[in-house]
């Protein structure tokens, strides 16, 4: 193959990638969304510095209110463990789309690394516990108590830390699928425990159907 040939296919592959790109942009600024950040950070404060569970028990049965047909059902609330950028968590995946999630999130120990870089705005609302986060290209860091709400920008990248016993509500909006390839890296090269990266996927396809079952009851089709 001629070097001209590879140049070509590679511009066309740039190109194409490109208007991919941008055809996501597009669809992301202008789709219409189910959940707000404000909302979500607003209803978690209320049970902020309350027990987490029962927090979370609270937080669950309002969602179920406010969005229905948008949360998982019981039975199909799991706590799964994370492993991203050096450290450990849980999370219960509350919805989940293609471009939002909801999800409750937080550790029992002490941990701490890379917050990832991600094509999605996340926001944290702190029910219980201590969050601190590095920002790059700064010098100091910032400590986050319950009730505070720290949001991670699109293209983002911190140090984050977490003391024990440290729980929140988690918001994110953009192409969801762009943030799977760092919450299950270490999984997949590191702990290798393949059990949490079925059970990750299988709750975020649960959450995936019932996103589409709403949809198509509320366009009538069924």
């Amino acid at each position: 193959m001629s070097l001209l040939k590879i140049i070509f296919k590679l511009f066309v592959f740039a190109s194409l990638t490109a208007v991919v790109v941008l055809l996501l942009q597009h669809w992301l600024a202008t789709k219409q969304y189910v959940f707000n950040k404000d909302d979500i950070a607003k209803l978690a404060k209320q049970y902020a510095g309350q027990d987490s569970e029962q927090a979370f028990s609270k937080v669950v049965v309002e969602l179920r209110k406010r969005y229905p047909g948008h949360i998982l059902p019981d039975e199909d609330l799991r706590w799964v463990f994370v492993n991203a950028g050096g450290w450990m968590g849980s999370m219960c995946l509350l919805h989940a789309s293609l471009t939002e999630y909801v999800l409750l999130f937080g550790t029992a120990v002490d941990t701490g690394g890379h917050s990832g870089r991600y094509w999605a705005e996340i926001s944290d609302t702190i029910i219980s516990g201590t969050f601190r986060q590095w920002k790059e290209g700064t010098t100091k860091s910032e400590m986050f108590y319950p009730g505070d709400t720290i949001v991670h920008g699109v293209g983002e990248a911190t140090s984050v830390q977490w003391t024990s016993g440290t729980w929140m509500v988690e918001y994110g909006r953009g192409f969801i699928p762009s943030t799977l390839g760092f919450a299950l890296a270490d999984t997949l090269f590191s702990t290798q425990d393949f059990v949490t990266m079925f059970y990750t996927v299988q709750v975020y396809v649960k959450a995936l159907l019932l996103e589409a079952g709403t949809l198509l009851t509320e366009t009538g089709v069924f």
